[in-house]
């Protein structure tokens, strides 16, 4: 069994930065591949970012690109999602979600990944 626990999250200005941070335990001796989505209020899932932690590259959501980083601390178990320039419409609930047995890094697939936590809540005001 995997749990994932997110933080991080907040109100902030558009414009500004966040890091929000995801910490995986269990069953973690093997590679996942690990994410991030989002869902906001009366709108449908958004994958946002995703990444295998044994290694290889990301991939984000175009909406996302050039603006988001998904990196991880395999040491620390932790993934992170730093999110700059922020827009109003990044405004949503961010999830982490964490597979064993993806084929391949598509961000349309996160939310439908084993194992999320309970999201923490981002914020941007215009």
């Amino acid at each position: 069994q995997v749990h994932l626990v997110e933080s991080g999250g907040g109100s902030v200005q558009a414009g500004g930065s966040l890091r929000l941070a995801c910490v995986i335990s269990g069953s973690t001796s093997r590679w996942y591949w690990m994410g991030w989505f989002r869902q906001a209020p009366g709108k449908e899932r958004e994958g946002v970012a995703a990444v295998y932690t044994g290694g290889g590259s990301p991939c984000y959501a175009d909406s996302v690109k050039g603006r988001f980083i998904i990196s991880q601390d395999n040491t620390k178990n932790t993934l992170y999602l730093q999110m700059s320039s922020l827009k109003p419409e990044d405004t949503a609930m961010y999830y982490c979600a964490a597979d064993p047995d993806v084929i391949r890094c598509a961000v349309t697939a996160v939310y439908g990944y084993m194992y999320r936590g309970q999201g923490t809540e981002v914020t941007v005001s215009s």
